[in-house]
């Protein structure tokens, strides 16, 4: 039996990919009601993480932040206490590579093997199984979960050690967040010179300066709409992580601290939980 805790954008649609192929799942979730769709697909409930860890011999965390991570799995009804000895946890949150090494240390005291398995991509590849999983743990026990890694993803990429796919998750973000910030930004700035913004974003979209997924943001910011794929706030989050670690290892990372104070502040302008392309609307150029 396979475990799921956390059901938000990202952990939803793995989860439903994963009862798709016929697998047996016990979901948890905080919000009992995120669950809904996914009960209506013949996965079981469970009351509590301890619940759902007794039923489970792998079990799968895609959660928020470490701090939630570790609410679920040390905290009162936390599943670590109560996964049967030898089974897996993987978790795919976005969490420090620190953090990820305590999580596999507390693990082992349990007699609990675990991967930290982050995953590139958002809530369309999330939906389509086309996820890529960057992991960091033990070959063997990689290989355990491979096939249900590949139910949910287009590939695996094993980094190393315990908190080295945490490690690749943290640099994929901070990439993603400063390409968007500066094409959001240069898009602006086209604006401003007098372009027509559809023509900006064409003719930048698909040339040698810009990331292949900014042609998926072209008609959010076309529109000014920012139905979430990757909320600003979870960015934001990731984008502190990043300095922390950066901190912790003594690097200096002196883009990186000004694109997080950018992002935070489009948080409190009240952009945190649109996507993360909203930043072009938190730096847009008033037009005359």
């Amino acid at each position: 039996m396979i475990g799921f805790i956390g059901l938000g954008i990202m952990g939803s649609r793995m989860a439903g990919n994963l009862i798709s192929e016929g697998h047996r799942l016990t979901v948890y979730n905080r919000t009992k009601e995120k669950a809904d769709d996914l009960l209506d697909q013949g996965a079981l409930w469970g009351e509590t993480p301890k619940e759902t860890a007794q039923q489970s011999d792998i079990l799968f965390t895609m959660l928020t932040n470490p701090h939630a991570v570790e609410s679920v799995a040390l905290g009162e009804d936390g599943f670590l206490h109560h996964l049967p000895k030898g089974s897996i946890w993987v978790d795919c949150s976005t969490v420090n590579p620190t953090f990820s090494r305590r999580m596999a240390e507390e693990a082992r005291k349990h007699d609990i093997r675990f991967l930290d398995a982050p995953v590139a991509g958002s809530l369309k590849p999330a939906e389509s199984g086309e996820l890529v999983f960057l992991v960091g743990g033990e070959a063997e026990v990689l290989d355990k979960v491979r096939p249900y890694l590949n139910v949910m993803g287009k590939a695996i990429s094993h980094q190393g050690n315990h908190g080295s796919g945490t490690s690749m998750k943290l640099v994929v973000n901070l990439m993603l967040a400063q390409s968007m910030a500066v094409f959001a930004e240069a898009v602006n700035f086209g604006e401003s010179l007098g372009l027509e913004k559809k023509n900006v974003l064409e003719t930048l979209i698909g040339g040698p300066t810009t990331g292949a997924f900014l042609a998926g943001k072209k008609d959010k910011l076309l529109t000014n709409q920012y139905e979430a794929e990757f909320p600003l706030e979870h960015i934001q989050k990731d984008l502190n992580l990043v300095t922390g670690e950066a901190y912790h290892n003594g690097s200096a990372l002196p883009i990186a601290n000004l694109t997080k104070e950018i992002y935070g502040l489009a948080n409190q302008y009240g952009l945190g939980k649109e996507d993360f392309s909203a930043i072009y609307e938190f730096l847009r150029t008033p037009q005359k």
